[in-house]
């Protein structure tokens, strides 16, 4: 049977027009266009699960919820039975980037419907990276055609540590003032320079002014665990919300400065269990804490599910399922100002609801939005139509030359027969490196890894502006053992081209072939391509279905652990090696970048 189209689950009309009609339901007067019979009513604003309930919609909106909804079905209502089930107001992503899915909005959404998700709060600050406002203007249109409600932030730090990194792109402050007037901008996304907060930045004060002149949130992002003065002269500043937390303490600290605190559990990045004991232990209110999943792999949004996994790992650390519940729906809600909209199950609100057998394990039989069916059994129900990206926001890897191996030869100190380097070391399962030292050899005047005790080699390619330039360094932390090496033109935030290998010529091949595809990530061993991911829209994102793009990663990842890599998630640790506003030990196109003082160091010690 041929899906319906996602036409039936256009936006509902403003509460302020439908308010009447929605009385004239709730009152038997006219009846509901589907009413949901005998289910458990898991009610976020009171933390109670209410038994042989009835829920009324009537233009995608909730319009009765009580015992009996027997009055508002008439000759045209449907009714659907939940057989006492549960049913939870529908799953919002606090924080979340579209494009380290390696797909659209679009795609997006096809994967995450039938794991429960409705309502999603996108900084799409990658492809602003690349294509700068233009490019966030793409994904806020493609954001407003969804029959789910896809929030945008405006992104606030591109690049995101100036001096520090050149992007392809640069915002000001006139941009996010701009696009404040857009539909569909819920706020700010996450303020990343958060030393240029602390120290009264123009460009950032300037740019949180603007959003709380408009009304709207400000996102934050304070990626140091110095809890101290620049902590408290960044609150002070105007972010609202934090998910670079990953201790209790940081929890706490943040929600005793009226911060929300956002706990993400994505692919690579488990910051929720160690976080939550400043509820489950320390006993802080819940109401200010909100989950969220900032970077989600295709894989895994495919395989293992998206805020539906985030709520289930909250409930197996402790939380009760109706708390775990109210920090991925309400919460967020009142957290962007949109608390008469969605997440809960109350009247006026969009219809918004999953019918879940198994609380606990967050069990998804049904999905509704805005009123309308759209997933059931896990298999997407509609329709949604593939978005037209233009070419403006593609072929924008450019090299500007053919690469050779010797292009990533490391020069030793005239003399040397042994050096000591720093190190980036990766850390799993975490956003933050640490700043490490190694001794290597010399030979034939050029600094060699050492595979033996995991030193292999990175370098960062620009490819903005085609200026062939490279900064070569070292990595530790991924294991490979093999002649490999593995590029990206994925590489938070400036986005340039990271590249991680055990042996030159291979990385010449990984970094020229991105060059031919416009972008993606690719593995080489020994002169032969071993898998590929093709993401040809600015570089970031595949223009294919959500499970094409999750199989090719899934090679992609049999591919590095035949390698030696065994790190859970290990393109997502790869994608952030150039992430200069998370210490401790970053590379960019300016050089090796030490991120607990924001200053330029050198290789060698």
């Amino acid at each position: 049977m041929a899906k319906k189209p996602a036409a039936h689950a256009t936006k509902p009309k403003p509460w302020t027009e439908m308010a009447t009609h929605l009385v004239d339901v709730a009152m038997g007067r006219k009846p509901a266009d589907l009413v949901i019979r005998n289910g458990r009513w898991v009610n976020v604003h009171s933390g109670e699960i209410i038994a042989g309930t009835d829920i009324a919609i009537a233009g995608g909106r909730f319009a009765y919820c009580g015992p009996n909804a027997s009055h508002a079905i008439g000759q045209g209502t449907k009714v659907v039975d939940a057989g006492g089930r549960y049913l939870v107001p529908g799953l919002c992503d606090a924080h979340m980037h579209v494009e380290s899915g390696m797909v659209t909005v679009t795609e997006f959404c096809r994967a995450v419907i039938p794991h429960g998700t409705t309502s999603m709060f996108i900084d799409p600050h990658e492809i602003a990276n690349v294509l700068g406002l233009p490019g966030v203007r793409l994904m806020h249109d493609e954001a407003v055609a969804m029959p789910i409600n896809v929030h945008v932030q405006m992104p606030s730090c591109v690049p995101s540590a100036p001096g520090l990194e050149h992007a392809g792109a640069e915002l000001t402050v006139a941009d996010v003032a701009e696009a404040m007037t857009w539909e569909n901008i819920i706020g700010l996304g996450e303020v990343m320079n958060f030393p240029g907060v602390a120290a009264n930045d123009p460009v950032m004060s300037g740019e949180i002014a603007a959003t709380v002149r408009a009304g709207k949130t400000v996102g934050g992002h304070y990626a140091s665990r110095d809890l101290g003065l620049p902590f408290h002269g960044y609150v002070a500043g105007g972010p609202e919300d934090d998910h670079e937390g990953t201790r209790a303490e940081d929890a706490i600290a943040r929600v005793r400065q009226g911060m929300k605190a956002m706990l993400r559990l994505g692919s690579a990045w488990y910051d929720v269990a160690s976080q939550i004991k400043a509820v489950t232990e320390s006993g802080i209110d819940p109401r200010n804490f909100i989950l969220c999943t900032d970077d989600s792999h295709s894989g895994t949004l495919v395989h293992e599910g998206h805020m539906d996994r985030v709520v289930r790992h909250a409930i197996q650390q402790g939380l009760k399922p109706v708390t775990a519940i109210q920090m991925a729906t309400i919460n967020t809600a009142q957290h962007f100002r949109l608390e008469r909209e969605i997440g809960s199950i109350a009247p006026g609100r969009l219809a918004d609801l999953l019918i879940v057998s198994d609380l606990a394990a967050m069990t998804i039989d049904e999905v509704y939005a805005r009123g309308a069916r759209l997933a059931k059994g896990g298999k997407l129900d509609i329709d949604i139509p593939a978005y037209d990206y233009p070419k403006t926001a593609k072929n924008t890897v450019k090299l500007g030359k053919k690469f050779r191996a010797g292009d990533f030869d490391i020069t030793a100190p005239k003399g040397a027969n042994e050096v000591r380097v720093r190190v980036i070391g990766v850390i799993e399962n975490q956003a933050p490196t640490r700043a490490l030292e190694a001794d290597l050899p010399v030979e034939d005047g050029l600094v060699a890894m050492d595979r033996r005790n995991d030193v292999c080699q990175i370098a960062l390619v620009e490819r903005h502006r085609g200026t062939g330039g490279v900064t070569n360094a070292f990595v530790s932390g991924f294991g490979y053992m093999g002649d490999c090496a593995m590029a990206s033109s994925v590489a938070h935030d400036a986005h340039h081209i990271i590249c991680v290998g055990t042996n030159k010529q291979d990385m010449a091949l990984a970094v020229n072939r991105l060059g031919q595809v416009g972008g993606g990530v690719v593995l080489f061993s020994k002169g032969k391509e071993l898998a590929l991911v093709e993401m040809p829209i600015a570089g970031l994102m595949s223009d294919e279905r959500a499970e094409i793009v999750a199989a090719k990663a899934e090679k992609l990842t049999e591919a590095m652990r035949k390698m030696g890599c065994s790190l859970n998630n290990a393109y997502m640790q790869h994608s952030l090696l150039a992430l200069v506003v998370i210490p401790e030990l970053r590379i960019s196109d300016v050089g090796l970048i030490d991120v607990t003082t924001f200053q330029k160091v050198d290789l060698f010690v």
